[in-house]
């Protein structure tokens, strides 16, 4: 009924660093990989190959126990608020549990103290800390979903498509608090997103992926100003803008068909079925990723081709 040993990898040969301090945005149609390489980061997901590094450690040689310890520095925030939270548990035992795992010597007054802390921090009165999450709204739910993150005061943070399931309105006050959280406790983050509007507002660097792959990466002004990959600029063809005479002065890059099977992925390129510029070379080997600039790589062979037509003025 099945088919057997039928390989799929939902993220292939990524690599890259990330500096302290800084945001990287990482963008993509959905099914492409972004949540599976945040996960595999923080192994909730354990990578089948490569390592991922960590302050000079390698995380995917930890043992289960030293893990535990290396969490106080990595954390999460999920994609929806409501759901990654425990509805049998209040507000107080939900922020408290990953203080519980870190710092286990902490007494039940100095663990409600944190924790009335970063309630306040992320704009949650305290007096809240013995409700439910029934109780509150998807916006109010993310603030819980943030404070239960930085609880622990970690260095670096997934944030998991973690305004997509927000109101529009709600979406800008999350983002603006992301950004004050950043700067106050010098966090480093990852910003996973299907949306380049609110990845341009956070991110200093951008990461796009296609199928599994590293397609392009680079300053967030260079990608939006001057992509030097296909899909980058289709994305950024796609994206709304307020202004028609802009809108219109920039054009629209419509793909062909669908993203193909990561199953049974294409020779070559993974993206040449979709690509307007394909050639027939294209279909020969996978393209490295290319400097298209200072800091700026795409895997495009034809990269001068997508940049002679430049994207967006960020």
């Amino acid at each position: 009924m099945f088919a057997p040993n039928v390989e799929l990898k939902a993220v292939s040969d990524v690599s890259f660093s990330l500096n302290g301090g800084e945001t990287l945005g990482i963008v993509g149609e959905s099914g492409c990989g972004k949540s599976t390489l945040g996960r595999s980061i923080l192994r909730l997901i354990e990578p089948t190959a490569g390592r991922v590094v960590w302050q000079g450690r390698s995380l995917t040689d930890l043992s289960a126990g030293e893990m535990r310890k290396a969490r106080r520095d990595l954390s999460i925030i999920f994609q929806d608020p409501v759901a990654s939270l425990d509805p049998r548990m209040n507000v107080g035992q939900i922020i408290a549990e990953p203080l519980k795992v870190a710092e286990p010597s902490l007494t039940r007054k100095e663990r409600r103290g944190r924790v009335e802390k970063v309630m306040e921090e992320v704009g949650l009165a305290p007096e809240m800390i013995n409700r439910y999450p029934h109780e509150f709204s998807g916006g109010q739910a993310q603030r819980i979903g943030i404070a239960r993150a930085i609880v622990t005061e970690p260095k670096l943070i997934v944030c998991d498509e973690p305004v997509s399931a927000l109101d529009v309105s709600i979406q800008a006050q999350i983002v603006n608090l992301l950004k004050a959280l950043k700067e106050r406790m010098g966090l480093t983050l990852i910003f996973i997103s299907h949306d380049l509007s609110v990845v341009r507002l956070v991110s200093d660097r951008i990461l796009v992926l296609y199928l599994g792959r590293v397609v392009e990466i680079g300053p967030r002004r260079e990608v939006f100003a001057n992509p030097g990959h296909p899909y980058t600029k289709a994305l950024l063809s796609a994206a709304p803008i307020p202004d028609p005479a802009v809108a219109r002065a920039r054009g629209r890059t419509v793909l062909k068909g669908d993203p193909p099977s990561p199953i049974n992925p294409p020779s070559g390129c993974a993206f040449r079925t979709r690509c307007p510029i394909a050639r027939d070379v294209c279909a020969e080997v996978p393209p490295p990723l290319a400097e298209v600039g200072a800091d700026h790589r795409a895997a495009c062979l034809f990269w001068e081709e997508v940049r002679a037509d430049p994207a967006v003025v960020d």
